[in-house]
């Protein structure tokens, strides 16, 4: 009996492991892909990809926009950003969008993040175009 109560125990436990919901969050944002798409839509944030027009083109995250870290004028379109929104940023790798990220930083931006890569975001559910 004993026995039997063990094993029911055990398959119970197994069977709640599987029911628990996967909740994925972006990259030091502590925010779910669908989050982070509703703050975009609403205005209140940026999403930016910060990869060459060519590399943008070729596929990026829906209701982004491209400001190219390479392109000689990248301070003064970011700057044209409103410091009071959040700014996510991403490129390729995360290297880019890291060093976008301190560039924000110098330009006195409050809130901004490097979310990381495209291929890696599509991965987490964000919507591509």
């Amino acid at each position: 009996m004993k026995r039997i109560t063990i094993i029911l125990l055990l398959i119970v436990a197994s069977l709640s492991c599987y029911a628990q919901q996967k909740t994925t969050t972006i990259t030091g944002t502590k925010k779910s892909p669908e989050a982070l798409i509703k703050e975009v839509k609403k205005g209140k944030a940026y999403l930016v990809d910060v990869r060459t027009p060519e590399e943008y083109n070729a596929g990026h995250l829906k209701y982004s926009q491209n400001i190219d870290y390479k392109a000689a004028d990248f301070k003064t379109s970011i700057s044209k950003l409103d410091k009071s929104k959040t700014v996510y940023l991403y490129c390729r790798s995360g290297n880019r969008s890291g060093k976008a990220a301190d560039t924000l930083k110098v330009l006195g931006y409050q809130s901004y993040y490097n979310i990381g890569g495209f291929e890696a975001l599509k991965t987490e559910g964000l919507p591509t175009e």
